[in-house]
């Protein structure tokens, strides 16, 4: 088989992406990966990640190049979670990546990193093959930022469709409840 073959394998299952250090796990040298690109295999989007031109792109391929700029440890979180999954009404402008680490490279601007050292293991999971928080730890991040009522039917709509659990819709809707309840006292 050929290195362009190869890096196919790994690039069809991640969505037409590729990073460097996946190419050399799998036996192609990076300077063969530079070479690809050059001749138009590959597209380059910086700091080692690529997009292979053979692999059909996905709706899901705009999120694997921000996970995997973002680096080992990237992963979705927020409203990218949301928009990858399709649940509720979200339209961000950019697709917000978690790292638990310091990451220092230029990155696009439709792509906004954040540090999130608090986040733990266990709520990191994996939608569509990326990386992501779970919907769980994604509601809690994006309560600050939604009204209340499309917050909970934001809830209720994951829990429809599975991605929460009976037990979850009930402290969910208990911090809804805190939350309407604070901002009434604010308000007065």
């Amino acid at each position: 088989m050929t290195y362009a073959h190869d890096l196919w394998e790994v690039a069809a299952y991640s969505h037409g992406v590729l990073t460097v250090s996946e190419a050399i796990s799998v036996g192609v040298p990076a300077v063969e990966v530079r070479k690809l690109a050059y001749r138009g295999t590959l597209r380059s989007y910086g700091n080692g990640v690529y997009v292979h031109h053979g692999v059909p792109l996905t709706r899901f391929t705009q999120f694997a190049i921000a996970v995997a700029l973002a680096g080992k440890g990237g992963f979705l979180w927020g409203d990218a979670v949301f928009s990858l999954l399709e649940l509720g009404d979200f339209n961000p402008r950019s697709i917000r990546v978690a790292t638990r680490r310091r990451v220092r490279r230029k990155l696009p601007q439709w792509m906004q990193l954040t540090d999130c050292v608090d986040i733990v293991e266990t709520d990191i999971t994996e939608y569509c093959n990326l990386p992501s928080t779970s919907v769980n730890e994604a509601l809690t991040d994006v309560f600050p930022q939604l009204p209340n009522e499309k917050w909970l039917a934001l809830v209720h709509e994951c829990y429809r469709k599975d991605f929460v659990t009976a037990k979850e819709l009930k402290a969910k809707e208990v911090l809804y409840e805190r939350g309407r309840s604070s901002q009434k006292h604010c308000s007065t």
